[in-house]
């Protein structure tokens, strides 16, 4: 599908972003265009990859001139623009509403504008019962894209909205494994907030290849959530003592705003949960259930999940598995 497509990702400079592009220009994507504030990441960013089929566009998505201007002849949107730091967030809440609400619904007016084939915004756990003014904008983000197409003339428009939605990237910025590690670097206890706190555990490469799977073959109004295993942080705690011999733990509680378990589908959503071989698929509710059979080719089925779908009660790894995902971050971040 995306072969000879016309790319546009938006926050193409923050760290998802930068992710894609090298695995886009993998591919025989015809251009990729980036949309993103930070000018000096640009310019690292072009003189790393130095590849022709990339184009920046200085530019914010509050801004729906620019965005229009930015989408022009474009295939495919994928939307990773937001504010993210949840405690700047809670000190500047309408400043997140203003990215992360009113920008996403610019994103999907301009996509419009120019008949965009296929929208995608990159959700989050942290949308799923929001405890926080981050997690609340992201959730606001997905209905709005989720009824993007509930009005739209399909006879005008090919436009397709769908969401992604998964939690932690494991070993992303700010992570336990990338903090653990600093701290036994620099001989200091590892602080843990509650060793019965459990996450989901996504790889950026297996979410990249979710995102990607998801645009393929994703269908309008839906929002797709991968089928993960999970961990606590006890565990991690006994990988890296498996791995760096005996090291000092320090417990400091959980912080403002922050689950003790990731959640990715709740007790609300399940009723309208389907199962999609490797991952799971939240319906929009104005749909019936002939017509998203139909939809996917008979290819789904009714999610036999009863339960929220949460990090405490999916899969575990192993310790000698968070064991082999330490060494491979390690090894890349060599690399």
């Amino acid at each position: 599908m995306l072969d000879g497509k016309k790319i546009l990702i938006t926050g193409g400079t923050g760290s998802l972003g930068q992710a894609l592009t090298k695995r886009l220009l993998k591919s025989d994507v015809d251009t990729i265009r980036i949309l993103s504030r930070n000018e000096s990441k640009q310019v690292e960013m072009n003189s790393e990859l130095d590849d022709k089929r990339l184009r920046f566009f200085l530019g914010d998505i509050r801004d729906k001139e620019r965005l229009i201007k930015s989408m022009e002849d474009v295939d495919v949107v994928f939307h990773t623009a937001a504010l993210k730091h949840v405690p700047i967030i809670e000190y500047n809440p309408f400043e997140a509403i203003k990215t992360n609400v009113v920008g996403s619904q610019n994103v999907i007016d301009a996509a419009l504008v120019h008949n965009v084939e296929k929208v995608v915004c990159i959700g989050t756990d942290k949308a799923v019962s929001p405890l926080n003014t981050y997690g609340a904008t992201k959730l606001l983000m997905e209905k709005l894209f989720v009824s993007a197409n509930n009005y739209l003339n399909i006879d005008r428009y090919r436009t397709q909205f769908l969401a992604v939605r998964y939690g932690n990237v494991f070993g992303s910025s700010g992570s336990v494994i990338p903090k653990f590690l600093e701290q036994i670097k620099n001989n200091k206890k590892i602080t843990i907030t509650d060793e019965n706190m459990t996450r989901f555990s996504i790889t950026m490469e297996e979410a990249l290849d979710f995102i990607l799977d998801c645009t393929i073959n994703g269908k309008a109004s839906e929002i797709y959530v991968p089928k993960l295993k999970g961990y606590s942080i006890s565990l991690i705690k006994d990988a890296f003592q498996k791995l760096f011999g005996d090291i000092e733990a320090e417990t400091i509680g959980i912080r403002p705003g922050e689950k003790l378990h990731e959640v990715l589908i709740n007790q609300e959503e399940i009723r309208y949960c389907w199962d999609l071989d490797n991952k799971l698929m939240i319906s929009n509710a104005n749909l019936k259930d002939e017509d998203i059979i139909n939809t996917h080719n008979s290819k789904i089925k009714r999610s036999t999940q009863t339960d929220a779908y949460t990090s405490e009660n999916t899969e575990r790894l192993s310790v000698s598995e968070i064991q082999e995902r330490i060494k491979q971050f390690e090894k890349d971040q060599i690399v």
